[in-house]
Parts: structure tokens; C-alpha cells; sequence
């Protein structure tokens, strides 16, 4: 079964500055993680004039938790972890799990 890392990131105090790093830096760096299947990144839009709850939100998937495990204690996956200091400072909520498919 699938495994997936869910990160919400929060709302930063430089959207701009945030959004040029993860695309230009973090993205790429995460996109090297050994096994992963799927990358998609969503910036969710604003409903009835209501700021979203989260800034961006990233979907990794892998073929299980094995390969999950395997990609963050390697050096792709420790370097990806090690970025989030250098621009998510307002922080991030972090989900791990199995991931299956309705549709």
C-alpha cells in the first residue's frame, strides 16, 4: 500500500520570500528523495474571502512506509528536513500514513 508525507506549511510572514525559496530550493530538494513516487503541491485558495488555513500544502507518496522510512534517514531526506529552518519559521504540521485511492 502507498505511504504519504502530508506537510502543511503554515502562513509565513514573507509570502513572497517563502514561496521563492520552497519553489527554487526546498521543491527541488525534496523531488531527490530516493522512492518517491508523486510530488504535487497545492497553495490553497482563499473561500468567501476567508484567508485559507494553511499556506501550502505538499502530497510526497511512496510505495510503503519502508521506502518512506528509507528516504528520510538518508542523506536526500536529511538534507530536505535540515531546509525547513532556512524558511517555514512559522512552522509546519507534519502527517504520515498509508494512503489509499477512492477514485
Amino acid at each position: 500500500m502507498a505511504y504519504q508525507l502530508v506537510v502543511l506549511y503554515h502562513h509565513p510572514e514573507n509570502a513572497e520570500a517563502f514561496d521563492k525559496h520552497y519553489d527554487e530550493t526546498h521543491a527541488p530538494l525534496a523531488a531527490r528523495l530516493p522512492g518517491l513516487r508523486a510530488y504535487s503541491v497545492m497553495r490553497p485558495a482563499a473561500g468567501r474571502g476567508e484567508r485559507p488555513a494553511y499556506h501550502l500544502v505538499a502530497v510526497l507518496t511512496f510505495d510503503d512506509q519502508d521506502a518512506f522510512n528509507a528516504a528520510m534517514s538518508g542523506e536526500e531526506g536529511r538534507a530536505a528536513v535540515a531546509d525547513l529552518a532556512n524558511f517555514a519559521g512559522a512552522g509546519t504540521t507534519m502527517l504520515t500514513g498509508p494512503a489509499g485511492t477512492i477514485l
